[in-house]
């Protein structure tokens, strides 16, 4: 459902919400500790300035860095920042003509789960995620 753009975005951003850090976080630390593509995370993060979740700055001190507290930004504009939000808003099997009026075999089913999965993507926030990212690598490294 979701792009390999959108979750590298959001293991990105999650990675910068967990640090928890005011100063600037080099695109390049954060593609060698997630090992994704320094290129496409690059593209990722322009993504993410494109739609005002972070700001960058060049030179050694450099990097990115939120435009707000990670409290304040929620999942749902990370996924919309990358891939739209045709996630919330669109047919599950792509087909154009479905709606209420003329629902494809999936619509119904379709259109409660969205509702669930939009009201999920609102309400967490970076800030919550990251809460619980020390408890899953630990859980993960328990395996």
């Amino acid at each position: 459902m979701l792009s390999n753009s959108c979750e590298y975005g959001l293991r990105a951003a999650l990675y910068l919400a967990h640090l928890d850090r005011a100063g600037y976080v080099s695109i390049r630390t954060i593609s060698d500790e997630l090992d994704i593509s320094f290129p496409f995370l690059t593209k990722i993060f322009q993504q993410l300035k494109a739609a005002s979740l972070v700001e960058s700055m060049r030179g050694p001190k450099g990097g990115v860095r939120f435009t707000r507290p990670a409290d304040e930004i929620t999942l749902r504009e990370i996924v919309v920042a990358i891939d739209g939000s045709d996630l919330f808003e669109t047919c599950v099997l792509g087909l154009p003509g479905c709606s209420d009026e003329a629902p494809c075999p999936l619509h119904d089913r379709w259109t409660t789960e969205r509702s669930r999965l939009e009201t999920l993507f609102t309400h967490a926030t970076l800030a919550d995620m990251a809460d619980q990212i020390d408890s899953f690598n630990a859980r993960l490294a328990a395996t």
